[in-house]
């Protein structure tokens, strides 16, 4: 199963790279960094950490399944959540109400903070 971890969170990284890579491109070719702070996260968050995390579950295999299934998924959420959350709450679409922009934020960093809790737990884990 951790195999199956480690090939979602790999594909997910690779999904942010590409995505990070466009808007890097994008803010250089035409000279606004608007989305300076977005790619930012869409590269730490989610290609560097996602990525670790998948080498993590390659390498290592937690002895705790719940606890595993916990990260992974919070690991998911949270880093959508959060980038997502951060280009909304810096552009505020006008079809959302301010509030609701405010909520989405919080709410995926929120999760990803948990995802950073989940993982610092199975550290202490033996492997199987």
């Amino acid at each position: 199963m951790n195999n199956s971890y480690s090939l979602l969170l790999l594909r997910l990284s690779a999904l942010f790279a590409l995505i990070g890579a466009f808007l890097g491109s994008h803010m250089a070719g035409s000279g606004s960094y608007a989305f300076r702070p977005i790619h930012a996260h869409i590269l730490v968050v989610g290609w560097l950490t996602i990525f670790a995390w998948a080498v993590y579950y390659k390498i290592f295999t937690p002895k705790i399944g719940l606890l595993a299934k916990l990260h992974v998924y919070s690991a998911i959420v949270g880093s959508i959540g959060l980038t997502g959350g951060m280009t909304i709450f810096i552009f505020k679409p006008a079809f959302l109400p301010p509030m609701m922009n405010t909520i989405l934020y919080i709410t995926g960093g929120s999760v990803l903070l948990l995802s950073f809790l989940f993982f610092f737990l199975l550290t202490f884990t033996k492997e199987k």
